[in-house]
């Protein structure tokens, strides 16, 4: 998957202090899960304060049968599981960041009793900063709060335990290879398998049905996860409608009302 001892720095300065060793905690977490079975990641060379020294990929095209492939292994990364809903990387007790390294936004992790609880504390702090961006008016912004109500409530809890998450997870985070996909760029926690999911879908990934099949041969989803896609890729609209605004608050309301 890497070029015998080649590395690449990726650079992010710029970003918040700390937010190199965030990455690297992620991909390590996300790497224990490896030897059992989980998707291959990047290896993690040194970590500096202005980047990471990470093994150098070499691309390849994307193929049905490496996609296959990663759909059992992200199964298997998933259920390596997490200590909590929200938890980040063992040893990590500082804020995680979600989106580009040079202008991530907060991402809240800790421990909370359910998905819907976490995840509505998160959709909260985005409306609040898409709101102060102008990107949501009050009554969208009101919207999107309902709707973090009804998660808080348990209304989209599908008992499933947490698991160990890429937590952004979409298709250009994914590296083809010729010896497989290696995951890269995450914002790893103890979050809702759905949410990685639906992230692949969020832009489009090579072969995602294929994924998905593959997937579900080592673990089920569970009943109506399709019909949940909009809710889990809420998150991520917000922080594009924040980051980059345009018309990425349109996608937003039209996920609320999907839900």
């Amino acid at each position: 998957m890497a070029a015998p001892d080649a590395t690449w720095v990726k650079r992010v300065d710029g970003g918040p202090v700390g937010y190199a060793d965030w990455e690297a905690a992620g991909l390590r977490w996300l790497g224990e899960a490896t030897t059992g079975g989980g998707a291959d990641v990047v290896g993690v060379r040194e970590v500096r304060s202005d980047g990471l020294v990470l093994d150098r990929l070499v691309a390849a095209a994307p193929t049905a049968k490496a996609a296959e492939d990663f759909g059992a292994a992200l199964a298997s990364t998933h259920r390596a599981g997490a200590a909590a809903w929200g938890a980040p990387p063992p040893g990590w007790d500082r804020e995680g960041w979600f989106g580009p390294a040079a202008s991530p936004l907060p991402l809240e992790v800790g421990s909370w009793p359910s998905w819907g609880e976490m995840y509505a504390v998160r959709l909260a702090a985005l409306t609040r900063l898409a709101r102060d961006a102008r990107e949501l008016d009050a009554e969208d912004a009101s919207a999107v709060d309902r709707l973090g109500g009804r998660c808080a409530a348990g209304d989209f809890d599908t008992g499933d335990t947490p698991s160990r998450v890429h937590g952004d997870l979409w298709s250009g985070n994914l590296m083809w290879t010729a010896h497989g996909v290696v995951l890269i760029d995450p914002a790893a926690h103890g979050g809702h398998r759905e949410s990685d999911l639906a992230m692949l879908a969020l832009f489009g990934a090579p072969h995602l049905d294929r994924i998905v099949a593959a997937y579900e041969e080592v673990s089920p989803l569970d009943d109506g996860w399709r019909a949940r896609i909009p809710l889990h890729q809420l998150h991520p609209l917000l922080v594009h409608a924040v980051l980059f605004g345009g018309g990425y608050a349109g996608q937003v309301m039209a996920a609320v009302r999907a839900c």
